[in-house]
């Protein structure tokens, strides 16, 4: 271990056992730091920053900065920051407080994921600030609200957090007000997402439902229109004759 770092921060480290955010920590106490290119290729890491929020969420700071990559272009580079009053709690599903939390959400909810609505096995459920952490933070008091937080299916929650980390809010304003009325937070009742003024639908056909996604594929294929484009037209249709 480097002498360079508080023991402090060598004891915080050495209380990570998950693999993903172990093996960022173990990259920059080695090399001092850790590159996008190298989450990516040397790790296999698709999506980098959320390598680097599982460590954040162990209240382990990572300060951000920009390096050249092998291709000449600019990449971000994270090493590690100082331990500071605010740090990030840990709420990444390995905490008996994240645990009491999800059983809430599980009891109130159901066993299904809040964006996409699939009923699935509680433990490929994770949870997840409905207001992202680097926004909103934690609300400093003993209890946790669990209902500031929801239950995401792994791809709900990779999605949410390509969204996030591309939107303005997230970027600069940090605004939290944003944050409650956009869909990622609400998706049963928003007005934006990520700040853009489009509204979408995640639609599920299960079971008996699947013969007749195939037959609204085949009359798409028929028309030479992709299935969302021939829903949205059917949709309207439908809302004309409403008139």
């Amino acid at each position: 271990m480097d002498s360079k770092y508080s023991e402090e921060l060598i004891e915080l480290c050495k209380s990570v056992t998950a693999k993903r955010p172990k093996t960022v920590i173990d990259h920059i106490l080695q090399y001092g730091y850790i590159t996008t290119e190298e989450l990516k290729d040397k790790y296999g890491y698709n999506h980098p920053p959320r390598a680097i929020r599982d460590v954040r969420e162990h209240g382990i700071p990572i300060v951000t900065f920009r390096v050249t990559g092998t291709d000449g272009r600019k990449i971000a580079s994270y090493r590690f920051g100082e331990l500071g009053k605010n740090r990030y709690r840990k709420l990444s599903g390995r905490t008996a407080l994240s645990k009491k939390i999800k059983q809430y959400l599980v009891d109130k909810y159901g066993c299904k994921c809040f964006i996409y609505l699939e009923i699935m096995n509680e433990r490929e459920l994770q949870i997840d600030h409905r207001i992202p952490y680097e926004v909103g933070g934690d609300i400093k008091k003993i209890e946790l609200n669990p209902e500031d937080f929801m239950l995401l299916s792994s791809s709900a929650n990779r999605a949410k957090s390509w969204s996030c980390e591309h939107c303005e809010n997230w970027l600069h304003l940090k605004n939290k007000e944003i944050c409650i009325t956009c869909y990622w937070a609400y998706p049963e009742n928003y007005s934006h997402v990520s700040m853009l003024q489009i509204r979408r639908v995640d639609i599920l056909w299960n079971k008996e439902e699947v013969d007749q996604f195939e037959k609204l594929k085949s009359f798409a294929n028929k028309a030479g229109q992709e299935i969302p484009t021939f829903i949205k037209k059917l949709i309207k249709k439908a809302l004309m004759l409403e008139k």
